[in-house]
């Protein structure tokens, strides 16, 4: 087979780990493997060598309006042309503007996309893009042979909200190769100044620090602690620059400058998280995070507010309901109600009321850190039960399917 994988970026981000992944394996079975990135940035994490295309090194937000608008027309074509030179016979797109880009080809191979979130949460934040993407569900994705839905929140939240009526949806988790994760996780964390700050309890944001993962709630949370240890919090990724502004007078306004660090990028994400503590989400949406997959890989307990079904998906074995306003205890650790309120922007003074919410999460962390072992305990006995459904091999076979 001749497989193209289409991703937005080469960041360090769940859907371009995700393509990564495919690559390796795909490549591993005698596949011939390409791969498309929209933007490739000098920061790329992820390569792909001489199998890379990209059709652009100047990020979007960089373009004037009118370079990006020719930017997306010109698009679907580039795909066309790159899938009739290689003679691909399957590709797959990641994320949203990468399959209305795919679905616009119009080509002959067997055409695959993914859908990584709750789209009717994502689409509440009205734009141009938001609006052609919710257009593009009741149009050009009829041109897909599958649409993958890498939770059943997903599958039922694009049926029941987003009018999505096509016969090709299908949800299959995403794959993950535990022997890999957990190899690379054995390298040594060698910089003085992280060696200090994993030597202590430590809760770990792993992932871009955007909007849509409003990491405001996790600092509150943390704020509110009451510990006697000393407990750091650590995020490692990039970010949207008015929440990272935003984040930084945050914690010089709580006074907890000492506790909070910025990593930024890292190349091998997996040698932090198994040092962790805690791995924390306060996301408003997700798909199924893979960050939360790869933590339970290496049996770091997880605290995550409720903010798909999907987090029940991946934490529990028999994905019980979520009381309202209560945490709940899982195999994989602790999930805290939902924070979404229905507002997608960096907080003012108009922001609502989140005490409440912020008050569970910080429940959760403290219940966490008091009680890690026996949640990595809970781990270890239930792993196999865990991670049964994101084996790499049965899932990328479902994929070509």
């Amino acid at each position: 087979m001749n497989i193209l994988l289409i991703m937005p970026y080469g960041s360090v981000g769940g859907m371009e780990r995700l393509a990564f992944t495919f690559y390796n394996h795909y490549r591993s079975m005698g596949h011939k493997v390409k791969a498309v990135k929209l933007i490739k940035l000098e920061s790329d994490i992820i390569n792909f060598g001489q199998d890379e295309y990209h059709f652009s090194d100047i990020d979007f937000a960089d373009m004037s309006k009118s370079n990006r608008a020719l930017f997306y027309l010109k698009a679907p074509l580039r795909l066309r042309k790159i899938i009739k030179k290689e003679k691909i016979s399957h590709s797959i797109s990641f994320g949203d503007m990468t399959n209305v880009f795919s679905s616009l080809t119009y080509t002959k191979e067997f055409k695959i996309a993914s859908i990584h979130a709750l789209k009717s949460v994502e689409l509440s934040a009205k734009n141009m893009l938001n609006r052609i993407f919710e257009l593009s569900y009741r149009t050009t994705y009829r041109n897909f042979d599958k649409v993958v839905c890498i939770s059943k929140a997903i599958k039922l939240d694009l049926q029941d909200n987003c009018g999505y009526t096509f016969n090709n949806l299908q949800v299959i988790y995403n794959p993950h190769n535990v022997s890999q994760i957990i190899e690379l996780s054995k390298e040594k964390i060698t910089d003085n100044k992280e060696l200090q700050i994993f030597s202590e309890d430590t809760i770990l944001f792993l992932g871009r620090m955007s909007i849509q993962k409003a990491p405001w709630h996790l600092i509150n949370a943390f704020s509110k602690l009451s510990i006697t240890k000393k407990t750091n919090l650590v995020f490692i990724g990039d970010g949207d620059d008015r929440v990272l502004d935003y984040l930084k007078k945050q914690i010089n306004d709580l006074k907890i400058s000492d506790s909070v660090f910025f990593l930024g990028r890292r190349k091998n994400p997996y040698k932090y998280i198994s040092s962790s503590t805690l791995l924390s989400l306060s996301s408003y949406y997700e798909g199924t995070p893979n960050v939360i997959v790869e933590s339970l890989c290496l049996k770091t307990p997880v605290v995550s507010s409720n903010c798909t079904d999907g987090i029940l998906e991946l934490m529990s074995i028999d994905q019980r309901d979520l009381i309202e306003h209560n945490n709940i205890m899982t195999e994989g650790g602790i999930v805290t109600p939902n924070l979404f309120k229905g507002d997608l922007s960096v907080p003012s003074e108009e922001t609502l009321n989140y005490a409440s919410e912020e008050a569970s999460l910080s429940q959760g962390l403290q219940l966490g850190l008091e009680n890690a072992t026996s949640l990595r305990n809970a781990i270890e006995n239930k792993y196999e039960l865990l991670l049964s459904k994101f084996d790499l091999q049965n899932v990328t076979k479902q994929y070509l399917k």
